[in-house]
């Protein structure tokens, strides 16, 4: 079953003086319970897609779907995490997991059982009273994934997830993004500018070229979901990495 679908999707912007167009005829699918990356040169309108799919933006040509309905806007069938953490500081972290869950209307006792079990699978159970500033960078965008998980989204959309840790954080947060896609099965489309996490993360690479935005290439990355470290010494990772590197240019 394909959770997600784009077809054909377009955008203008429409300047004083002339229209420029973002994106151009964007085809692009997500089976569910795959993990999907887009990577990209900046400025080829990654983040742009991902906003429509989101449904924060809206498509000049085109559709998405998701789970065959058509987006309309934003929704709980999506949930969202950026580069930067966008947490409540004056909430704790088991308020932030639950923020959603709250504004959607669960029962207290169902929230209360979904944000300890968030806490358990994003290893934060033992923080859950604390507050923002009291977390590092990595626990922030944990509780940042738990958030948007919280809702049982169909489709999870990360927007340069990592882009902002440093590399030791960031290869303990790619680590805990497949624990987290194996024991939940969800389905994630991923936007980075990291080749190497895109192929480490993901079983298909979507590759964007600029000026318009437009899919020049989908790739099949040939490893199955065990992945570890060693991985990258695989000569079919260098190899893949240098096309994609080459590819952006």
């Amino acid at each position: 079953m394909t959770a997600l679908d784009v077809d054909g999707v377009s955008k203008v912007f429409r300047r004083r003086r002339r229209d420029v167009t973002a994106l151009d005829s964007v085809d692009l699918h997500v089976e569910a319970g795959e993990l999907v990356c887009l990577v990209g040169a900046s400025g080829c309108g990654k983040s742009t897609m991902l906003s429509i799919i989101g449904g924060l933006d809206e498509a000049t040509t085109g559709e998405v779907r998701v789970d065959g309905e058509r987006v309309v806007g934003p929704g709980a069938d999506r949930g969202m995490v950026f580069q930067g953490y966008s947490l409540y500081p004056w909430k704790t972290v088991a308020d932030n997991i639950g923020f959603g869950l709250e504004v959607g209307g669960w029962p207290k006792a169902k929230r209360l059982e979904r944000i300890d079990e968030l806490l358990g699978v994003v290893g934060l159970t033992d923080f859950k009273d604390a507050l923002p500033r009291e977390l590092s960078g990595g626990m922030k965008q944990r509780v940042a994934i738990a958030r948007a998980l919280a809702p049982e989204p169909d489709v999870l959309l990360l927007d340069e997830p990592f882009g902002a840790l440093d590399a030791h954080t960031k290869r303990h947060l790619q680590d805990f993004l497949l624990t987290v896609w194996r024991s939940l099965g969800v389905t994630i489309l991923m936007v980075t500018h990291d080749v190497d996490e895109a192929i480490y993360l993901s079983s298909r690479i979507y590759v964007m070229s600029a000026h318009p935005g437009r899919i020049a290439e989908e790739i099949d990355v040939p490893f199955g979901q065990a992945r570890g470290p060693l991985i990258k010494r695989d000569p079919r990772f260098l190899d893949l990495r240098d096309e994609l590197n080459d590819m952006i240019g």
